[in-house]
């Protein structure tokens, strides 16, 4: 099991939560549902509960379709997108102030 991102941590657990949070740390990579279920740690059940709304909310795309198979990502034009991933900025950038304060603290 791997660490869970400040994203998950500050949101929570709950699948669909996981599965963006998986989509943004691949941003721009094109993957399947197979994909985004074993990166995303979550059972198949789980990711067709959320995949219509993520779909219809403008999160994912298709990028590619061979066959039967569609490849995914994460639609970086779609304006809950870029408030998920200011929100990821803000997380990070707290966390990394945090950091530093416990260095300076322990250095002083």
């Amino acid at each position: 099991m791997k660490e869970k991102s400040l994203l998950v941590s500050f949101i929570g657990e709950a699948p669909i939560f996981k599965i963006v949070d998986f989509l943004i740390e691949n941003k721009g990579t094109d993957m399947s549902k197979k994909q985004i279920i074993e990166g995303a740690e979550i059972s198949r059940a789980s990711l067709f509960n959320y995949w219509e709304q993520l779909e219809m909310q403008g999160i994912v795309c298709i990028t590619r379709k061979f066959g039967n198979t569609k490849l995914y990502t994460l639609n970086s034009k779609s304006e809950i997108v870029k408030k998920l991933l200011e929100l990821e900025s803000v997380l990070i950038s707290r966390a990394l102030d945090k950091h530093n304060k416990k260095l300076v603290e322990v250095c002083s």
